[in-house]
């Protein structure tokens, strides 16, 4: 319990921090309304290490990130019997986290008319900057290995100050590599919240590009994978 508690509890805290920037840079008289990219990746850099904090005080090893439990229990870093609670907790504690980010800009979703004033899944999800699928692809796994690789270097997610470390790391790859597709680099990042904006009765919602999902989803996965199995052969050699 300590794993889905501590997952549940922190990706809710990333999700209702991240959509929230999204909500807050989008929607219509908010008092953040057209912030910066480097707000963004600002802010969702904060969102990862508080998220991190929260979950690491509930017992869990914070892995927020369902690549990352999936990747890490395919090389024996992650105990079998932790995978199926540790995915249940991310994947729930993403769509509430979303929930919780709709409900808290509800008015602000109803000032807001229109795709082209700003109410679009993007709030919620991830999405390419020009729709090329392998290219956007290509860009997920890349910055997932990346943000994987870098982890594996770091020892416990949630002691001193790691996790503002490993936020400070989301923020880079978000600045330096995030542009082409707005880096999901996490499947329960992107599903759920995207799952939220579908089912709930958002107001004025738009299309939720469920056709570019897969990307958002699959590239983290292989991102993560090759990161785990690469780290572990090097060393090998080493």
């Amino acid at each position: 319990m300590h794993g889905f508690i501590g997952e549940f509890m922190g990706t809710f805290t990333l999700i209702a921090l991240g959509v929230g920037t999204g909500a807050e840079v989008n929607l219509k008289r908010t008092e953040g309304c057209h912030s910066n990219w480097n707000f963004i990746t600002f802010t969702w850099g904060l969102a990862f290490a508080f998220a991190i904090y929260v979950a690491g005080s509930f017992g869990s090893e914070a892995h927020l990130n369902p690549a990352v439990t999936i990747a890490f229990a395919l090389y024996n870093k992650l105990p079998a019997n932790d995978v199926l609670p540790y995915l249940a907790g991310q994947f729930l504690g993403a769509f509430c986290g979303a929930a919780a980010a709709a409900i808290h800009y509800w008015q602000h979703f109803k000032a807001t008319k229109t795709k082209e004033d700003g109410n679009v899944v993007g709030i919620f999800a991830t999405g390419p900057a020009i729709y090329s699928p392998i290219n956007n692809l290509m860009n997920e796994i890349f910055d997932t290995f990346i943000l994987v690789f870098v982890l594996l270097n770091l020892g416990k997610f949630t002691v001193g100050l790691q996790p503002l470390i490993i936020g400070l790391m989301v923020m880079m790859i978000g600045n330096s590599l995030g542009g082409t597709t707005g880096f999901s680099m996490n499947p329960a990042r992107d599903l759920m919240p995207r799952l939220a904006y579908t089912i709930l009765p958002i107001p004025n919602k738009t299309d939720a590009n469920w056709g570019y999902a897969w990307i958002a989803s699959v590239g983290p996965m292989i991102g993560a994978i090759i990161a785990v199995g690469a780290h572990k052969l090097i060393h090998q050699f080493l």
